[in-house]
């Protein structure tokens, strides 16, 4: 079992041991699109202590989870676990999350503005991750799929841009959770919050977790091995 050090870049991390994506995400630290860091840059960066960080992940108890393991699939395993396991929940918590964020907005936003803000967030972030996925399955997925079967240099030069992009949409939707975090003071609800504004704050906490480890696969799992082969 190999014991992580300073040196080891945040993304790697992850990707040895699932479950240390929740220290990272609890101490604001970007593993999915900002990952390709020495966790000892990244944790300067935060001011945080990096003896104990290391000492926490290290002490996570390591074992092969249950279910489906992304890295030991083809890429177009890969490409249907995502689909399956992150696109199509996406979906679904954005239909049945939506009608909370506005009831939530209209309701109490006359007195706490920063709820208005939360939903004009939440839009957006709605919008451009229909549209990317949308993308991604009906573009961008095949293509990889071609390439990585039948990898030809004209199939490489039609890949890599669209590679490129759905990178800067990823940290596109990565600023909007990071300010939706900071409005929710860490989607802390306030004392007297009701039960509409503990339910938003508490569903759009795990939308951030599956965004995050939805786009940590994409990025370090799936597009690394695209780059590799270009």
């Amino acid at each position: 079992m190999t014991t992580v050090n300073r040196e080891m870049w945040v993304s790697e991390i992850v990707k040895d041991i699932p479950k240390s994506a929740d220290i990272f995400r609890k101490n604001r630290i970007d593993y999915c699109c900002g990952g390709k860091m020495p966790i000892s840059q990244a944790v300067e960066e935060r001011g945080l202590d990096l003896e104990g960080m290391l000492e926490e992940i290290n002490s996570i108890e390591r074992h092969e989870e249950a279910g489906i393991q992304p890295k030991y699939l083809d890429e177009k395993g890969i490409v249907k676990f995502i689909q399956n396991r992150y696109h199509q929940e996406l979906m679904d918590e954005f239909a049945a999350l939506t009608p909370y964020v506005t009831k939530l907005a209209r309701k109490h936003g006359p007195n706490e503005p920063h709820l208005v803000r939360i939903q004009e967030l939440y839009r957006t972030l709605k919008h451009e991750m229909i549209e990317h996925t949308e993308d991604e399955d009906h573009n961008v997925f095949p293509m990889i799929i071609e390439f990585m079967e039948h990898p030809t240099p004209e199939l490489a030069e039609k890949v890599r841009p669209h590679v490129s992009e759905l990178e800067g949409e990823h940290e596109a939707v990565g600023d909007i959770l990071k300010e939706i975090r900071d409005i929710t003071s860490d989607y802390t609800p306030h004392a007297n919050a009701c039960g509409t504004y503990r339910l938003v704050y508490a569903r759009l906490e795990k939308l951030e977790k599956d965004t995050f480890d939805h786009v940590h696969l994409e990025n370090h799992e799936l597009f690394e091995r695209v780059r590799k082969a270009i």
